[in-house]
């Protein structure tokens, strides 16, 4: 189980200083045929945003993309800001991409027993049932061991806790990223066996402009 909780997507002004300073290389700044506004509706101005990509702008962006990494910096400049509540297995694979990617997680080592642990705190959509009836076990144990830390501030309690945790147990972190870690992870993760990379990069097409990411169509 993944969930996207929240994004916060670049502002037209960066889109447009991205897409300027794309063009700083080759002085083509009278080629730009990019659009950068707010909607508006009569004398009330929309919250949301638009970017409109101009044809031109967008050949050479998708041209300096095919050209590799070193060409398509542009992307490095676009952040997206996403809240991710998922299992801390599919959080140990997303851990491997740490260069342009900064995140502020939910602490296990301090809020583990801040509240009791149910079966929703876990992702477990695919267990049979006996491996349902072992988690359930689990968490029996854990709620046993978090009372224990409660009533007596033990630290042998906490420690049952910590190591007992499966990878399983679902934790919310806020990243930072941008357009070019984004596209590192749909093509290296696409194809995954994990369901929750999918549903990663579902959202990630879900993006503006997205095949400026994924390079397809």
């Amino acid at each position: 189980m993944l969930k996207i909780e929240k994004t916060v997507l670049p502002s037209p002004e960066q889109w447009e200083i991205v897409i300027e300073g794309m063009r700083n290389p080759m002085n083509s700044w009278d080629k730009m045929d990019s659009w950068f506004d707010y909607l508006t509706d009569g004398e009330i101005v929309s919250v949301e945003p638009s970017v409109k990509i101009g044809e031109a702008d967008h050949k050479l962006m998708t041209s300096l993309n095919k050209g590799g990494t070193e060409h398509s910096k542009y992307r490095r400049m676009l952040p997206v800001w996403v809240t991710v509540n998922a299992p801390i297995y599919w959080w140990k694979e997303a851990d491997t991409y740490t260069i342009g990617k900064v995140q502020n997680s939910c602490s296990t080592m301090h809020k583990i027993h801040a509240k009791e642990f149910t079966l929703a705190d876990f992702s477990c959509e695919n267990l049979c049932k006996n491996s349902m009836i072992a988690l359930i076990k689990v968490i029996e144990t854990l709620n046993l061991e978090r009372g224990n830390f409660l009533a007596t501030k033990d630290k042998y309690a906490w420690w049952q806790m910590i190591q007992l945790l499966p990878s399983s147990y679902n934790q919310k972190r806020t990243l930072m990223v941008n357009y070019e870690v984004l596209a590192k992870m749909y093509r290296e993760r696409k194809n995954h066996k994990l369901d929750e990379w999918h549903t990663f990069c579902d959202w990630i097409k879900t993006l503006p402009y997205s095949e400026l990411i994924t390079m397809e169509e």
